[in-house]
């Protein structure tokens, strides 16, 4: 596991935040990518069984490596998907039961559906195809806009969970500072990946489509 910093900017005015994060996302089916994640997310729901599976496997050997390490008193949070979570089947919601899993078999405070999304953003990672979506893209604010944020986040001491973390996208930067907002203590983020190449907001997205 390795560490870095988010930096204070327009979407997150409270601090700088301690991150961490896995791995590097160097681009999806190049040499040593965490293609998982993109399975994971299973875009129009065609995956087979054993694809998903696989994938879900690998989600939960990384997070069981590396979540020991933090302390059981914090509150576990996750980034919300793009579109409202009601319009994705169970089969695209992969992610967030594999960390309700690791929530429960280690012991964490369960805040896995503190924030839960009710209007649909568009989807960052295909925002250069025909397949985003509607919605806006990332703006400050935007999580407040379009998710419902439970009142038991205040005075919780967060960790922050995202699949791929990468700089300029701000959506994570946004949700974090939302929940500063809405009283959080402290927060820390968590990323399975983070993306190595960030000369645009987009550089992770070479998306299986």
């Amino acid at each position: 596991m390795k560490k870095f910093t988010i930096f204070k900017n327009e979407f997150l005015q409270k601090c700088d935040i301690k991150g961490f994060y896995h791995t590097d996302y160097v681009g999806y089916e190049n040499l040593g990518n965490p293609d998982y994640l993109n399975d994971l997310k299973n875009t129009f729901n065609n995956f087979s069984k054993q694809k998903l599976e696989n994938a879900v496997d690998m989600l939960y050997n990384v997070l069981k490596k590396d979540l020991e390490k933090f302390d059981r008193n914090l509150t576990i949070c996750i980034v919300p998907r793009a579109k409202a979570e009601k319009t994705y089947s169970k089969k695209q919601l992969l992610f967030k039961k594999v960390v309700q899993y690791v929530i429960k078999e280690f012991g964490f405070k369960d805040g896995s559906d503190y924030i839960i999304r009710h209007t649909d953003t568009k989807t960052t990672h295909l925002a250069h195809t025909n397949y985003a979506g509607d919605g806006d893209l990332p703006y400050p604010g935007i999580t407040k806009a379009t998710c419902f944020i439970s009142k038991e986040v205040k005075g919780k001491n967060i960790l922050l969970i995202d699949d791929i973390y990468t700089h300029g996208v701000n959506i994570d930067e946004d949700v974090i500072q939302a929940l500063f907002d809405n009283g959080a203590n402290n927060v820390i983020f968590y990323a399975v990946a983070k993306t190595k190449i960030n000369n645009d907001f987009l550089d992770y997205n070479n998306p299986p489509i």
